[in-house]
């Protein structure tokens, strides 16, 4: 194929995507009350499934305002689009892997194919863990947090939003460091004993690697991120172990 008939194909996949997408967008924002009431704002309030196992959370519930027009609205569009990405996600990882399937030798695609799968797995476990653990921690947080008791706080509902959203997709795409080790063990790339060797290395590159992609920019969340990133490296350590053997 030329490479004007590659970019044909990628724009295929691409459309694809977008379709699917677009018509998990339409269900989402069609389920609006479901969506915010009993999994957005679930983690705003003391009866959140965390906070059943926690000390100090009872009483706990985040006010939240809305000071723009238009805000709702566009919350409402902005998170559809969101869920509609996280939900679609097998879906483009399987278009993509169709698009650079035929460009793979045999013992190559086994590898990819296997980390393809176990990445959209990694994704969701991904995105379970930024919300049933690290975003009500630092909803919880940042949310009682006061310089006085004289300053009450009221979160505006985009502040919440956003913090949601970025949140839970950063935490699924760092959930796919696994599969990348996954891949680049098999290719040689990368083996256990290095991992093992450059372990204090990575931990201050993961900090910082927390420190840029933390919404908030705080060190309750940097360190709330930071904790699963290393022991992601440590799953990974132990991924590769098994394939060099």
């Amino acid at each position: 194929m030329t490479f004007w008939e590659h970019l044909d194909e990628l724009r295929k996949v691409l459309f694809r995507s977008a379709i699917v997408i677009v018509v998990l967008m339409i269900v989402v924002f069609l389920n609006k009350t479901f969506v915010f009431d009993k999994i957005i704002l679930a983690p705003a309030n003391e009866t959140f499934f965390l906070y059943k196992f926690l000390p100090g959370f009872s009483g706990f519930h985040l006010n939240l305002i809305n000071i723009e027009l238009s805000a709702q609205f566009f919350t409402h569009i902005n998170v559809s689009m969101a869920l509609a990405t996280i939900l679609a996600v097998p879906y483009i990882l399987y278009q993509f892997w169709c698009f650079v399937k035929p460009a793979l030798y045999e013992n190559e695609r086994n590898a990819v194919r296997k980390a393809f799968g176990f990445a959209s797995i990694l994704f969701f476990i991904g995105v379970v863990v930024g919300y049933f653990f690290v975003f009500p921690l630092t909803v919880r947080f940042l949310g009682s947090y006061q310089v006085s008791t004289a300053v009450a706080n009221s979160i505006s509902l985009k502040s919440y939003i956003s913090m949601f959203t970025q949140l839970i997709l950063i935490m699924g795409i760092v959930f796919e460091m696994p599969a990348l080790a996954l891949i680049l063990a098999k290719l040689g790339i990368i083996s256990a004993s290095l991992l093992r060797k450059y372990r204090k290395h990575a931990f201050v590159i993961l900090l910082i690697a927390s420190a840029i992609i933390t919404p908030s920019g705080d060190a309750f969340t940097l360190m709330v991120v930071a904790a699963p990133l290393y022991m992601l490296y440590e799953f990974s350590i132990l991924i590769c172990r098994g394939i060099n053997k």
